[in-house]
């Protein structure tokens, strides 16, 4: 008898069919972005502050030295107030994560994704980026 590739089988009765979901679309983080001098200032603060949970995630910086760029949870950006610095939603433009880094520009990982936590929670940086301006304003006035 030669098979055909059909069944003949009858079908189960009762039988239940479970829906397979699709997985999740991953989010892309939002953006912080700071003053270099700042920022950098925020990342030895939360660094140097084991308890603050999460640590920091990964940080850019642009090819003029300019400024840093704290990845933080999507969302972040439609609550962000922070004067002197910036959020904006990445929409996942520009960002490639892994063992590649960006390409646009000069831009570069300070502390690249895999080196580092996922994102920044928002709360740990704010208050790491307010104590590093507080701790900027006090040197530059003791000159």
């Amino acid at each position: 008898m030669e098979s055909t590739g059909t069944s003949t089988a009858p079908a189960s009765q009762g039988a239940t069919t479970v829906p397979v979901e699709a997985p999740a679309p991953v989010e892309a983080p939002d953006l912080v972005t700071v003053p270099t001098r700042q920022g950098l200032e925020a990342v030895d603060i939360i660094r140097r502050a084991t308890s603050l949970a999460g640590g920091v995630g990964p940080v850019l910086h642009d090819g003029s030295g300019d400024t840093l760029g704290f990845l933080v949870p999507p969302g972040t950006a439609d609550a962000w107030d922070l004067p002197g610095s910036a959020c904006t939603q990445t929409n996942g433009r520009g960002m490639r994560f892994g063992d590649v880094s960006p390409t646009a520009g000069d831009s570069g990982w300070l502390l690249p994704p895999e080196a580092v936590g996922p994102v920044t929670d928002p709360e740990v940086l704010r208050a790491a980026l307010g104590e590093a301006a507080r701790l900027i304003e006090a040197a530059d006035n003791c000159r």
